[in-house]
């Protein structure tokens, strides 16, 4: 066989970590596949005669791209997250390897106020196993010091974004209960939905974000936008129950919700 199209395709057999591996880190779809493809030119343009572990090469590669679009990025990203919406009976399976290890839409969001060190070193080490003295040298710091980025950033998710109940029918009642009360005006029912501590996010992309925490105040701002919960269509996002707007056939509002504990525990509502 041709040695390029055998590189080609053992690139292929790691296409879709590679993926995974780059939205974790952009919280882009399309800028994760650009990710990708650089790896890919790099891999074309490199000699890996010597290389024993191609896909761990290859992380690395792409861990190292995905750190510099980090870095390189403005104060404020220019678009919203760019969530990963599907029927809410099914997940797409082209993004299917994109949703494992309950990479919920809060997870992505709280993902965003990391430093990019805090984050590479999180989504290596939690969610792909990377060893600290591989990640150490992609980050410049010693493996003391990497691992010291994941605990800084395990800290601050572990505040931030619950890990959601698994049941997403339960999650399917809680919202669709939130849907009822904010289109019926019900002050009372809404925050009866909500956990005492919930965050409501607001990601605007370049016009800014916005937080708001606690039932009450959650509720009294979620009567803000009823009107617009007339227009809400159930989907699935990033793996768990949410809604999208839907108005002039374009999408105006992204809404992840995470349940944890039989209440909402955190609204994610991705505005373009």
């Amino acid at each position: 066989m041709d040695e390029r199209k055998e590189l080609a395709e053992r690139f292929e057999a790691n296409r879709t970590h590679l993926r995974a591996v780059a939205y974790r880190m952009l919280g882009s779809v399309n800028e994760a596949d650009d990710a990708v493809q650089e790896a890919w030119l790099r891999l074309s343009r490199s000699d890996t005669d010597a290389v024993e572990n191609l896909r761990g090469w290859l992380t690395t590669v792409v861990a190292r791209v995905c750190l510099d679009m980090l870095r390189a990025r403005r104060s404020r990203r220019e678009e919203p997250l760019e969530a990963l919406v599907s029927a809410d009976d099914r997940v797409d399976p082209e993004h299917e390897a994109l949703l494992a290890d309950s990479v919920g839409l809060a997870l992505l969001v709280v993902l965003e106020t990391l430093s990019p060190a805090e984050r590479l070193a999180f989504v290596l080490h939690d969610t792909f196993g990377m060893p600290f003295d591989e990640i150490a040298p992609i980050v410049g710091r010693s493996p003391t010091a990497a691992r010291q980025l994941a605990s800084r950033a395990r800290r601050r998710i572990q505040v931030a974004a619950p890990a959601p109940d698994a049941d997403v029918g339960r999650q399917r009642e809680l919202v669709d209960a939130f849907l009822a009360a904010a289109r019926g005006g019900d002050f009372e029912a809404l925050v009866a939905t909500l956990d005492p501590d919930v965050i409501l996010r607001v990601d605007r992309g370049a016009l800014g974000s916005r937080e708001v925490k606690g039932a009450r105040a959650v509720a009294g701002e979620v009567r803000r936008f009823a009107r617009l919960a007339a227009f809400a269509q159930p989907v699935l996002v990033n793996g768990t129950a949410g809604f999208v707007v839907v108005r002039e056939g374009r999408t105006q509002t992204v809404a992840g919700f995470t349940v944890a504990g039989d209440r909402i525990a955190a609204i994610d509502l991705l505005v373009s």
